[in-house]
């Protein structure tokens, strides 16, 4: 199996272990209403993130496959704003945040990349 073929495999994988990461993390917030509201709303936007790649994997066109992942690109965002919340409400300790936050940043230059380089090869065609 060439590389190309094992990059979406790997940001399929990539991206469900971190959906799992936070779905441990939404396990064990506190009870309140507060810490509730913003643990469901992370949940939904960092789910999100690997079906729209998964989508996009599967696109019929480029123009598809873009409109995919930048929907990615948009729920990552929100999963670091829902992120910088929890720690700036002081509902998860900052420092158990760190490394989600770093995957977000890291997600987010990966699919910026696909993005450009599949606009490029559109473009040269």
């Amino acid at each position: 199996m060439n590389n190309k073929e094992e990059q979406p495999r790997d940001l399929k994988e990539r991206t469900k272990e971190f959906a799992l990461r936070i779905v441990r993390l939404y396990a064990a917030v506190p009870k309140t209403t507060e810490a509730q509201v913003i643990g469901k709303q992370v949940l939904r936007s960092v789910t999100s993130i690997g079906a729209h790649y998964r989508e996009a994997t599967r696109s019929r066109s480029n123009a598809e496959f873009i409109s995919k992942v930048e929907g990615g690109l948009l729920e990552l965002e929100e999963t670091g704003c829902w992120l910088e919340l929890l720690s700036d409400a002081e509902i998860v300790p900052s420092d158990r945040l760190t490394s989600l936050q770093d995957e977000v940043e890291q997600l987010t230059a990966i699919l910026v990349t696909c993005v450009k380089n599949t606009k490029q090869r559109k473009e040269k065609r």
